[in-house]
């Protein structure tokens, strides 16, 4: 073969070389397009039976939210003596209880927002025990007196998750 016929199957052969490149090409557009539509498919079905339980846990934790807040926690736990150390251990064994209670809602819920959750509840417990600490409270009904005092100034720990809770619902929606 010469120089000439050599070019003469190049030539005829560039085109079709051309051809199946482009198919290639397009093919695998195709495939990965193909790929990407059946991932988010997957993704919308799980998204679909995944959201109502997510829902019922940020609606557990806003109940738990609002269940240590401590002006409805005082209302709902009364002291069973006048000895103002054995209040503070119940109000602080009820918080505990009601997280216990909701541990396994974290799983649902994304990490920072669980530990909103978890810095208001320390920080409500953290508000029991200064109350408790201060020299005018010498009684549990002082104790609750002084707790609601000192909500008076300040907002609940609690709000602070509440709120967070409410920005996360409002982007899942």
């Amino acid at each position: 073969m010469d120089i000439d016929q050599i070019t003469d199957v190049l030539i005829n052969l560039l085109p079709a070389v051309l051809v199946a490149a482009i198919a290639i090409f397009f093919f695998k557009q195709f495939v990965d397009n193909e790929q990407r539509r059946r991932r988010f498919l997957i993704q919308k079905d799980l998204k679909k039976e995944s959201l109502p339980v997510r829902l019922q846990a940020y609606e557990r934790m806003t109940l738990f939210l609002e269940r240590i807040s401590p002006t409805k926690l005082i209302t709902r736990v009364n002291p069973t003596s006048s000895n103002k150390e054995d209040y503070e251990a119940l109000l602080i064994a009820n918080i505990e209880q009601e997280f216990n209670h909701n541990l396994s809602q974290q799983i649902y819920v994304t990490d920072e927002c669980w530990s909103v959750i978890t810095a208001s509840k320390n920080a409500t417990i953290q508000l029991i025990r200064k109350a408790n600490m201060q020299e005018k409270t010498d009684s549990a009904d002082k104790l609750r007196e002084v707790i609601l005092t000192d909500l008076m100034d300040k907002q609940a720990p609690s709000n602070t998750g509440l709120s967070y809770i409410r920005q996360e619902v409002s982007q899942l929606l």
